[in-house]
């Protein structure tokens, strides 16, 4: 798969999300009586963002290379975009501005020795290092029990969304495996906008996109998301059940990468189950989990 093409993804971005906006919610009469489009029409949307129809159409062809920040701002208001959407926009429009298709700074490949005793430091809480790719890059031990099929396949790094549409296991460890999925597209989503000419992302969305049906109707679907914070579930093949909270936070130092961690309140079953995995980890009858399959280098 090369490069996105930004002109055609800032095209198909504003169609999508003008497809889910109807007149009332726009507060526009319905006028026209049979609509041939499920949401706004393209006079519409020009008309709530100040523009003219000829040039707001341009745009939806991919002729935006010298579209405003005030025109995004009133594009973003007219089609009642979030903060994600939002973000998603203006980076798509700044790489169909931009002459260079240079990728942005990298997240470098390996985490940082001071990142790595944090994660260790972290015996109760499962927590990751990721990048925009889903890469796991760093992992404690206690997260690697938690996301343990995940790594069972011998490939490091480990991606979060080949698991996710690739391995038949992701069902199990994911009760709500639509959320799950729709979650990961979104986060590549955002990821593309970001960077669209990281060219291992890119091979990433097109072998997926290839050899995943379900993953294929979700990138169609032009959805993005801001990761920060909220509940996940698990069902863990030793422990059951889990609905963890999480939070991700994004290392200044380490432009890309993000640290994902998992708690549970005190005394709920989640938090006596996310107990019990750690004394499982820790006991002697259970092999030491281990960074990464024994004869690999650690990933700091």
């Amino acid at each position: 798969m090369d490069a996105v093409d930004t002109r055609i993804e800032l095209g198909e971005f504003l169609a999508s999300r003008r497809a889910r906006i109807t007149p009332d919610r726009a507060g526009l009469p319905a006028y026209g009586g049979n609509r041939r489009v499920p949401g706004l029409r393209r006079a519409e949307v020009a008309l709530l963002a100040g523009v003219s129809v000829e040039y707001y159409t341009r745009l939806e062809r991919g002729k935006g290379s010298g579209v405003s920040d005030s025109v995004l701002e009133a594009l973003a208001r007219a089609l009642q975009l979030d903060e994600a959407e939002k973000s998603h926009l203006f980076d798509l429009a700044r790489a169909a501005r931009s002459s260079s298709r240079e990728p942005r700074r990298r997240a470098q490949p390996q985490v940082r020795p001071s990142v790595q005793r944090i994660l260790d430091s972290m015996a109760t809480t499962p927590a990751f290092v990721r990048n925009g790719r889903l890469d796991i890059l760093a992992i404690n031990p206690l997260g690697r029990a938690l996301y343990a099929p995940v790594f069972d396949d011998a490939t490091w790094p480990p991606n979060l969304a080949r698991f996710c549409f690739l391995d038949p296991r992701a069902g199990d460890l994911y009760p709500d495996w639509d959320d799950a999925a729709n979650t990961t597209v979104a986060l590549l989503r955002t990821e593309a906008g970001r960077d669209p000419y990281d060219r291992a992302l890119t091979g990433l969305v097109g072998e997926l996109a290839t050899r995943s049906d379900d993953f294929r109707t979700r990138w169609a679907a032009h959805d993005v998301r801001l990761h920060r914070t909220g509940l996940k579930h698990f069902h863990h093949p030793v422990v059951g059940d889990l609905s963890l909270a999480f939070d991700a936070m994004e290392l200044p130092a380490d432009t890309g990468l993000t640290l994902t961690a998992y708690s549970a309140e005190a005394g709920s079953p989640s938090g006596q189950a996310l107990t019990f995995l750690a004394s499982w980890v820790t006991s002697p009858e259970q092999p030491a989990v281990a960074h990464q399959e024994a004869g690999e280098d650690r990933p700091v």
